[in-house]
């Protein structure tokens, strides 16, 4: 077995062969051209995005600059998602990004990481474990997420958090290891921001189904 295909199956590899590193220069190379668009070139960017990434649905935005590893080559987008300013994707690895999921700015997901092992570490070895995002996720700014998470569908990651461990769906997670706070409820539809009340009445034909 060779170094990529360790590197597909998530075992431990050499990151600089250049059987690996003359694909990856393709897609750092349109990576490049991807960060010099305007913020108006709204067809390029759909473009871009389609043709580099793995996956990617419809009506996704993200504001650049955008960084990744791989281009974007791991990524798979469902419809819909939106990343704020500075989104790093480590993604030698896959991230799997679900439906209506929005990333604040400074949000940075690894799927790559180092053996502990000093040997190893001085001779760069890496290996990959694939994140996901499930659907109606909010990432708060600079949160980052590190290697093998899942994060449970219409969850909230408090801003500033390090994602170390699965969270469940519908819930607020916050803190360095981010932890569960509570469950999304009740109080929630009734509040958006402390004890200021939603007014449903004045926000015209919304479609929404409640938790439950």
């Amino acid at each position: 077995m060779n170094h990529k295909e360790r590197m597909e199956q998530g075992l431990i590899y050499n990151p600089n062969l250049p059987e690996i590193t003359g694909d990856q220069f393709v897609y750092m190379d349109k990576l490049w051209e991807f960060n010099q668009l305007k913020p108006s070139q709204f067809a390029e960017k759909e473009r871009y995005m389609k043709e580099m990434f793995a996956e990617c649905g419809e009506n996704c935005y993200i504001e650049l600059p955008f960084r990744a590893n791989w281009g974007g080559k791991n990524v798979h987008f469902g419809n819909g998602v939106y990343a704020n300013f500075n989104l790093t994707l480590v993604d030698d690895g896959d991230i799997y990004i679900d439906d209506k999921v929005m990333f604040g700015p400074n949000v940075t997901i690894a799927t790559a990481n180092h053996p502990i092992d000093p040997g190893l570490r001085e001779k760069a070895m890496q290996y990959n474990k694939p994140v996901h995002i499930c659907e109606n996720v909010w990432i708060g700014a600079g949160t980052v997420i590190v290697p093998g998470v899942t994060i449970g569908k219409n969850s909230v990651i408090s801003a500033g958090s390090v994602v170390t461990k699965d969270i469940p769906e519908n819930v607020v997670a916050v803190g360095n290891p981010c932890r569960v706070l509570r469950e999304i409820g009740e109080h929630e539809r009734e509040y958006f921001y402390k004890k200021e009340r939603i007014d449903w009445e004045n926000l015209g034909d919304i479609s929404y189904t409640p938790l439950g």
